[in-house]
C-alpha cells in the first residue's frame, strides 16, 4: 500500500507544482491569514478520487473537505497543500502529506516536498527514509548549540497557549530558531537530523500525521509540552531528538509558568 500512497502523493506534487506561481484563485476561511487556493482543492480531490477507486471503503480526513465516512478501520489523513501561505505568495517551501492510519496507529507516512522533489516516508517499524536514505535524528544534547524550527498559528494575534512568549523563550536557549511555513516539512527536517527539535501548537491532524511518524521511526520523540505522548488529534506537538527532548519541555513549562 505504500508504493500507493506514494505515488499518489507525488501525483498531487505535480497538479501543485504545475500551478506554482500561475493564476490561481484564492479564498479565506477563518481570516485573511488563513488561505485556501484552488490548486488545494484540486490537489486534495485527485487524492480522495484515487482513495474512493482504490480502497472503496477506508475513510478519509483531509484539510479542505473534512472526515469521509469515518467507520472503517483504515483512514486516511490528507493535507494536500502543507504551506499554503507560501504556495500562493510565491515561497517554494511546501508540501503534500499523506498519513495512513489502521485501528488508530499510524503505519505508513508519506511527505512530498514538491520543489525539491524529496520524497520521505516512514512505515510503522521499518524506519523513516528519504528518498533511499534512511533517516535518523542528530545526536545533538545541547539546547544552546541547538537550531529550532517552528510555526504560528492563523490566530497568532490572540497568542493561542503563551506561542509568543514560549518563541522568545527558544530564542534565548538555542542557537537558532526558523519558521518555514510547513509542519510537515519542519517535521521531515527533524527527523533528518537537519533541525534538533520542533513544536508547534494548534496544529491539525492532516498537518502532523504523516510526519509524527516519519520522527518517532527515525528515533525521535513527539510529545505535548507536559510530555505526554502525542496524537494526532493533540494541539501541542514537540517533537526532537531524545537528547535535548527534556530540556525543551522544561522551556516550554516554565515560559509559560513566567
Amino acid at each position: 500500500m505504500i508504493d500507493k500512497v506514494i505515488n499518489i502523493a507525488k501525483e498531487a506534487g505535480e497538479v501543485i507544482r504545475e500551478g506554482f506561481r500561475k493564476n490561481f484563485l484564492i479564498e479565506y476561511k477563518t481570516n485573511s491569514s488563513n488561505l485556501v487556493t484552488e490548486i488545494d482543492k484540486k490537489s486534495e480531490q485527485l487524492i480522495i478520487d484515487f482513495i474512493r477507486k482504490e480502497f472503496p471503503t477506508h475513510s478519509i480526513i483531509a484539510e479542505e473537505s473534512g472526515t469521509q465516512n469515518y467507520s472503517s478501520e483504515y483512514i486516511w489523513v490528507i493535507d494536500p497543500l502543507d504551506g499554503t501561505t507560501n504556495f500562493a505568495h510565491g515561497l517554494p517551501i511546501f508540501s503534500v502529506s499523506i498519513g495512513v492510519q489502521k485501528n488508530n496507529e499510524t503505519i505508513y507516512g508519506v511527505v512530498y516536498d514538491i520543489m525539491r522533489n524529496v520524497l520521505y516516508t516512514a512505515e510503522k517499524g521499518n524506519g523513516s527514509y528519504c528518498d533511499n536514505r534512511k533517516l535518523h535524528v542528530n545526536d545533538n544534547d545541547d539546547l544552546e548549540k541547538s537550531v529550532l524550527v517552528t510555526g504560528f498559528p492563523y490566530n497568532i494575534k490572540e497568542n493561542p497557549d503563551h506561542a509568543i512568549e514560549r518563541f522568545v523563550a527558544f530564542l534565548k536557549c538555542s542557537r537558532a530558531v526558523r519558521r518555514l511555513g510547513s509542519a510537515a516539512i519542519d517535521m521531515c527536517y527533524v527527523a533528518e537530523g537537519v533541525f534538533d527539535g520542533f513544536w508547534e501548537v494548534f496544529l491539525n491532524p492532516w498537518d502532523v500525521c504523516a510526519a509524527k511518524l516519519i520522527v518517532e521511526e527515525a528515533g525521535g520523540i513527539v510529545t505535548d509540552f507536559n510530555g505526554n505522548k502525542a496524537t494526532i488529534f493533540s494541539k501541542q506537538f514537540l517533537a526532537s531528538n531524545p537528547y535535548i527532548h527534556k530540556n525543551m519541555l522544561n522551556v516550554l513549562q516554565l515560559s509559560y509558568n513566567n
